[in-house]
């Protein structure tokens, strides 16, 4: 496993496997030539990233990478000898 983390949340997993099984539904009603069941599948996709966001929103997705150093330190220019 990574040992950053990425994308291993529940957030994340929720969003990815709700939007795989839209691509799968889209994908299955375009070739059966049905267009309603293809928009269906579409919604879906749009549903796994709204339902992601807002599972990271109530606090299970990532937390935010913060710098190791404040941002005046890292621009500070060299001192002169």
């Amino acid at each position: 496993m990574s040992s950053s983390g990425h994308g291993h949340t529940p957030a994340a997993w929720t969003g990815t496997i709700i939007s795989f099984i839209g691509f799968c539904v889209a994908g299955a009603f375009i070739v059966l030539a049905n267009v309603p069941g293809f928009w269906a599948g579409m919604v879906l996709i749009g549903l796994g990233a709204v339902v992601g966001g807002l599972m990271r929103a109530a606090g299970m997705g990532q937390e935010p990478k913060r710098s190791a150093k404040p941002l005046a330190q890292a621009q500070a220019q060299p001192q002169e000898s």
